[in-house]
């Protein structure tokens, strides 16, 4: 059946239904009237953000500050490689991020904050116990007005292949929505089954190509609302309803209409086989699941924003991990299974946004939930340390080869002044709002606009609207 829920608060996150089908909003007219009662119009700036989200805490040092003259304890035990910017060299593992260093954005004075796991750059209490992208969502509605496309998304790795893990939760949930509320919590097309949920339609498609069955369902819900002027724009969203239900949004999360090409690109999987790992640690199967969904989850995002997503969160769960004990591997043969995807999906997501034009629309965000301890253990890990993270910026209108502040001689805290959590999430909003115009919006809950508005982005970053 097809059904047209009232959104009377406009704030849950119900689609234009058919059967199992869920999209759009009420209504284009009724949207754009929403944005207008909360004042978004001049607030929302044509950005995007891509978090990729380096769960287990990466290492500083082997990452983007190797600290080659420091004694060997210190020092990247992979060894340094020479960037596109002089004097700024990356662990030996990002070799194709190398090439592009002239584009990005190096934090070195980055301070998660402590040395717990969890998901503190994503959700936490700076957040309001909310996803960043939760936060956008209640500024910038839950779904784009043209097409339905869900503001803000996360992803996991079932996102792309259902045969991989389940999301872990046991360091917090990622689609936590604080004091907002379900209704803005983060699309997930994983774990629980919500893309079968939200994207499948339960009609037979038989019945569906009889596009006079379909038109005359919409043109009931077109009488309907011309007896309700609040169901203005009905013409608009019978458009965008039967567009969508004939293949639009749902497309977008089926890869294999990609050009296959481009999926080849992105792909992950061959570069570290599962017999390539080995099986004594007992996060084998994350470093599996990474290795074999980060360049098509990487690609998924750029499909999402293309058609109207804003905040895309993207996880592969719990794998930079690197005590070098029962569960996780050493630094050095860590690195071969994180890094080496890592380096390949996202330098092929930074050459897939420039070549689709969009390196000044999307902002990508690296970082983990803390960095790890300057010196190895007797086992050759590195264990928890939260003084001191790696941080990589890329797009977003921001200028690239900058180098932002410094660590001391051992990466294990600032040299100069620290950049913060607080500072990212000002980063982002700044990138994704015009934060002045938001301390206007009275329709939106205090703790929103304060957390908006009040964190200054990372000083001295080029390029920031």
């Amino acid at each position: 059946m097809l059904a047209l829920y009232d959104r009377s608060g406009l704030h849950r996150r119900q689609f234009l239904r058919l059967g199992g089908l869920t999209l759009g909003g009420l209504s284009l007219g009724h949207w754009l009237a929403w944005q207008q009662a909360l004042g978004a119009e001049g607030v929302l700036r044509d950005k995007a953000v891509v978090f990729l989200f380096m769960h287990g805490g990466p290492t500083q040092t082997e990452t983007f500050d190797p600290k080659m003259t420091a004694p060997a304890e210190y020092r990247s035990v992979t060894g340094e490689i020479q960037t596109t910017v002089p004097g700024l060299t990356f662990g030996s593992t990002f070799q194709r991020l190398a090439q592009l260093a002239h584009k990005l954005v190096v934090v070195r004075s980055f301070v998660p904050g402590d040395n717990r796991h969890d998901i503190k750059p994503v959700v936490c209490r700076a957040t309001g116990g909310a996803n960043l992208g939760s936060l956008y969502a209640r500024v910038a509605g839950t779904n784009n007005p043209v097409n339905g496309m869900p503001t803000n998304a996360l992803l996991f790795p079932r996102a792309v292949d259902p045969n991989r893990g389940k999301p872990l939760t046991q360091f917090g949930r990622l689609e936590s929505t604080g004091s907002l509320g379900a209704a803005y919590a983060p699309f997930v097309p994983s774990g629980d089954g919500t893309l079968k949920k939200d994207m499948q339609l339960n009609v037979p498609m038989k019945r569906l190509d009889d596009r006079r069955w379909l038109l005359a369902r919409l043109d009931r819900l077109r009488r309907t609302a011309e007896a309700n002027p609040q169901l203005a724009g009905l013409d608009r969203l019978r458009q965008q309803a039967f567009q969508t239900l004939l293949g639009g949004i749902a497309d977008v999360f089926d890869l294999s209409k990609e050009d296959p090409q481009v999926l080849a690109r992105y792909d992950t999987a061959p570069l570290v086989r599962p017999d390539q790992i080995n099986r004594k640690w007992r996060n084998y199967n994350h470093y599996v699941d990474n290795a074999m969904t980060l360049g098509k989850l990487l690609l998924l995002a750029r499909r999402m924003i293309q058609h109207g997503c804003r905040f895309v969160t993207v996880t592969t769960s719990f794998v930079w991990d690197m005590h070098a004990d029962v569960n996780n591997a050493t630094v050095y043969e860590g690195m071969r299974y994180m890094g080496v995807p890592f380096d390949h999906a996202v330098s092929a997501f930074i050459e897939d946004l420039e070549a689709h034009g969009l390196e000044k629309h999307v902002l990508l965000v690296c970082c983990g939930e803390m960095g790890r301890t300057p010196k190895l253990n007797a086992r050759g890990g590195r264990d928890h340390w939260g003084q001191l993270g790696p941080l990589l910026l890329y797009g977003g209108g921001l200028e690239g080869g900058q180098v932002i502040g410094q660590s001391d001689q051992h990466a294990a805290r600032p040299h100069t002044a620290p950049v913060t959590i607080g500072h990212l999430i000002g980063t982002i909003m700044h990138t994704l709002l015009d934060v002045g115009q938001v301390r206007l919006m009275t329709q939106v809950p205090q703790e929103v606009r304060r957390i908006i508005t009040d964190n200054e982005p990372i000083a001295g970053l080029r390029g920031l609207s």
